[in-house]
């Protein structure tokens, strides 16, 4: 295939976020894109349908590509969203080639080729919050996140910051993203989701039990996101290559389960 154009590779592209970036990029009337990922067996492929790219990839051999320095195409931008998700994942090797191993390839390639670089870290990053849950890159190495998916990221995080890259690259931290697109994901899908789902079926939403004598059922404290605002907020950054280092990316307000299950949207 020849391409005309520098592409922006977008990884996870047929995924939640990855797909709606795609969705909104298209929008604006970019389509040199060229969708990283891996569809598997399930029905993520429907989030492709309609959005405009110029190629597609499985990871592994764009990660054979990107390793043999054999990738076709000029790259203008590689927006990295693609991970293994699962909170609950307990293969630890693999969430360290996939999140970890991998984002360092990639991010290796993208400054080796002066190509912007942006790359999904997680609040999972962040643990229990004990120490807050500021864009300090100065307190990193104070987090202690609760999972071995939010280790594999923090890991990534902090090799960026040993390698004094952070003022080179753009890393986010997503808080509870919801919307459209990520019926995929089964059980790692937003509790958001869950809900609308519950709230169809039966005309109420479960709310979580509360064992902290500070919270009462339902008024546990959550910062949510809509995925075309992450979307935004995300290519951001694409535009502003002046800004680098590590963000949050949330709303800044924290509502309720009772709160956010009575919004009308």
């Amino acid at each position: 295939m020849k391409y005309e154009e520098d592409m922006i590779v977008v990884t996870g592209g047929a995924g939640f976020i990855g797909s709606a970036i795609v969705w909104r990029l298209n929008q604006l009337g970019v389509d040199n894109i060229v969708i990283v990922d891996a569809l598997g067996v399930n029905e993520k492929w429907k989030n492709l349908v309609g959005l405009k790219y110029a190629d597609i990839f499985h990871k592994d051999e764009f990660l054979q590509l990107v390793t043999d320095d054999t990738v076709p195409f000029q790259v203008e931008a590689i927006l990295h969203l693609g991970a293994c998700s699962s909170t609950t994942e307990k293969d630890a090797d693999y969430l360290l080639y996939n999140n970890f191993k991998y984002s360092q390839t990639l991010c290796t390639y993208s400054l080796e080729k002066d190509a912007r670089f942006i790359y999904a870290s997680s609040a999972a990053t962040y643990g229990d919050g004990a120490n807050g849950y500021l864009d300090d890159e100065a307190n990193l190495d104070l987090l202690k996140p609760l999972n071995m998916y939010g280790y594999s990221k923090h890991m990534f995080d902090l090799w960026a910051k040993r390698e004094e890259i952070l003022d080179e690259i753009v890393g986010i931290k997503y808080f509870n993203v919801f919307g459209p697109n990520e019926y995929h994901k089964a059980d790692m899908r937003s509790v958001v989701h869950k809900a609308y789902g519950q709230i169809k079926q039966t005309g109420k939403v479960k709310l979580f039990k509360s064992y902290d004598k500070n919270y009462e059922d339902g008024k546990q404290m959550r910062d949510f996101i809509y995925v075309k605002d992450a979307v935004d907020m995300t290519l951001h950054f694409l535009d502003n290559t002046n800004k680098n280092g590590l963000y949050n990316v949330g709303t800044g307000k924290a509502r309720t389960w009772v709160d956010f299950s009575q919004l009308n949207i």
